[in-house]
C-alpha cells in the first residue's frame, strides 16, 4: 500500500489508527508550523526592541551632543559669565547712595538750565524699592525749544550716575508778544536709581 492510499483510507475521527508514516509527516508539518510561529513572534518582538533601542540611542546621541557642545563652551561661558559681572559690578557702582541723591537731583537741574530751559516744575517723587535698588522717579516740566531739549536729554544720559528719561511728552505753547518762535513745553518723568547695597 503507498503513501497516497494511506493517505486516502485515513479515518480522521481515530488519529490513533493512522500509518506511521502519515504521523511522521503529519508531526514533521505541525513541528515545522510551531517553529515557524516561535521564530516569527521571537523576530517580530526582537524588532520592536531593537527599533525602540534604537530611538534610546538616537535620543541620548542627541542629549550627549548638546552636553558635548555645552562642554566645548564651558570655558568661553565662564569668560563671558566673568565679563556680565563685572558689568553688573561697574552698573551698580554707577547707582548713587542715599548720600549722593541729592548731589544729583542738582546735577539733573543744573543740566537743564545749562541748556537754556525754563523749569516749569522739578518734583521728586517717592522711591520705590526693587530687588537691589531703589527707583526714584522726578516730574520734569520746562520750557525751550528741540535743539534744548536734545541737548538737556545727552546731558542727563552723560551724567556719571544712571538716569533714564520717560513719558516724554511735547506740546507748543504761546510765546511772548512779539517772538515769531514758538515755544515748546517738555513733560517727562526722569529716573534715577539709588543703590540699597549699604542697607543690606
Amino acid at each position: 500500500m503507498s503513501f497516497i492510499d494511506d493517505l486516502n483510507n485515513l479515518d480522521p475521527n481515530n488519529p490513533g489508527v493512522w500509518p506511521m508514516p502519515v504521523k511522521a509527516v503529519l508531526f514533521a508539518i505541525v513541528f515545522a508550523a510551531i517553529v515557524y510561529a516561535g521564530w516569527h513572534f521571537d523576530i517580530t518582538t526582537q524588532r520592536e526592541q531593537l527599533a525602540a533601542l534604537e530611538k534610546k540611542e538616537k535620543d541620548q546621541l542627541g542629549v550627549l551632543d548638546v552636553r558635548q557642545k555645552k562642554a566645548a563652551n564651558l570655558e568661553a561661558l565662564k569668560e563671558q559669565m566673568k565679563e556680565m559681572e563685572q558689568n553688573f559690578g561697574d552698573m551698580v557702582r554707577q547707582l548713587p547712595n542715599k548720600t549722593e541723591v541729592a548731589g544729583l537731583l542738582i546735577d539733573i537741574s543744573q543740566t537743564g538750565l545749562g541748556a537754556g530751559l525754563e523749569f516749569k516744575l522739578f518734583q521728586p517723587g517717592g522711591e520705590a524699592p526693587r530687588e537691589f535698588y531703589a527707583e526714584l522717579p522726578i516730574k520734569i516740566s520746562v520750557v525751550g525749544d528741540y535743539h534744548q531739549f536734545g541737548e538737556f536729554v545727552s546731558g542727563i544720559a552723560a551724567l556719571p550716575r544712571i538716569v533714564t528719561t520717560h513719558d516724554i511728552a511735547i506740546t507748543a505753547i504761546k510765546g511772548d508778544k512779539g517772538s515769531s518762535v514758538p515755544k515748546l513745553q517738555m513733560n517727562a518723568i526722569a529716573k534715577t536709581y539709588r543703590a540699597l547695597e549699604e542697607e543690606n
